[in-house]
């Protein structure tokens, strides 16, 4: 048998029954899709906050959700095979992670990892040229820098021996990539025009992203503790957590509130409130919650909720002028 096995890694390791093939089920369910929303969210609102100023490209729609869409999975498989080399998921409540299950080995999330790297660059360095090309080549360069950065946070988060994610940087990176570069960033690539208010529906969509990672970190709070992965909730403990947690959804709509009063797009501005009873829920259940088994179910609803309020919120910035090409 010894020797069967040895042949079989020397000659055969395709057919090997170490290198087992993967399900494609294996590989969604490692994709995490249901976070997907948080990143379409941003791409969304930055694109109907530049209709609202007149500007709208759907080639540029298209290659924004699609370079979105490859961050976010590479930044799954990248997580999913940091905590897996470290040991942080051995005993993770939730949806179990490929690498730590065995279900898919590392050197295969190495190669997926590495694919989704080529596939972020070219899909972020391309649609940057379209969208920028009319512009100085200095502008062009500048957003390929930022895929670059986008590329490089997704994997450092969990990877490598300064993980960002394991010294209570998350919520920073996820603020500034979620939030500011995905709203801002998608918004000048369809209008060509740096708009600093944008900050603050922004910094709102980033506060909710936040609110997902806080939530996701609060579940695992102490596997995390026992594998030295010191989040921001590690540090605060989980009863700060939970009023940081508060702070992130309030401080979301407030932010919201504030843009629209600024920009005065009409009360249709204001239909991303139809999200606040959502959010309000979701904050209150998570103050009550006190086992991982609790927590785990208010991550989908809280980013369905955001993906919802980014929506409303563009759409109410454009409700007039929809209303008027309707002839309402």
């Amino acid at each position: 048998h010894r020797v069967g096995v040895r042949y079989c890694q020397r000659r055969i390791p395709s057919v090997c029954w170490m290198s087992k093939t993967v399900s494609l089920k294996t590989w969604v369910a490692a994709a995490r899709l249901r976070t997907l929303p948080l990143a379409l969210a941003t791409i969304l609102l930055g694109t109907l906050l530049g209709v609202y100023n007149g500007f709208f490209n759907w080639q540029i729609l298209i290659w924004s959700s699609l370079t979105a869409f490859f961050y976010q999975v590479l930044s799954n498989f990248a997580n999913d095979l940091g905590d897996g080399l470290k040991g942080t998921d051995a005993n993770r409540v939730g949806e179990k992670r490929a690498v730590a299950s065995g279900e898919i080995s590392i050197k295969q999330m190495k190669l997926a990892v590495s694919t989704f790297v080529v596939l972020s660059l070219f899909s972020g360095s391309y649609v940057s040229w379209i969208a920028t090309r009319e512009l100085p080549l200095w502008v062009t360069i500048t957003f390929i820098v930022l895929g670059l950065l986008a590329t490089l946070a997704a994997i450092n988060y969990t990877m490598g021996k300064r993980a960002y994610g394991y010294s209570g940087w998350g919520d920073l990176f996820v603020l500034v990539f979620f939030g500011w570069v995905g709203v801002i960033g998608s918004n000048f690539l369809q209008t060509n025009i740096l708009d600093f208010k944008l900050l603050l529906p922004a910094s709102a969509v980033g506060f909710l992203a936040m609110g997902v990672l806080n939530l996701n970190n609060m579940r695992d709070i102490e596997n995390d503790k026992i594998a030295g992965k010191n989040t921001l909730v590690v540090y605060m403990g989980l009863d700060k957590a939970k009023v940081y947690h508060q702070l992130l959804l309030a401080g979301a709509i407030l932010l919201q509130a504030i843009y629209v009063a600024l920009t005065k797009p009409g009360f249709g501005g204001y239909l991303f409130l139809a999200t606040a009873p959502l959010l309000f829920a979701n904050a209150k259940k998570a103050t009550r919650a006190s086992t991982a088994e609790e927590f785990e179910p208010l991550l989908k609803p809280l980013a369905l909720t955001t993906l919802m309020f980014c929506i409303f919120a563009g759409v109410g910035q454009n409700l007039k002028s929809i209303l008027l090409l309707i002839n309402i």
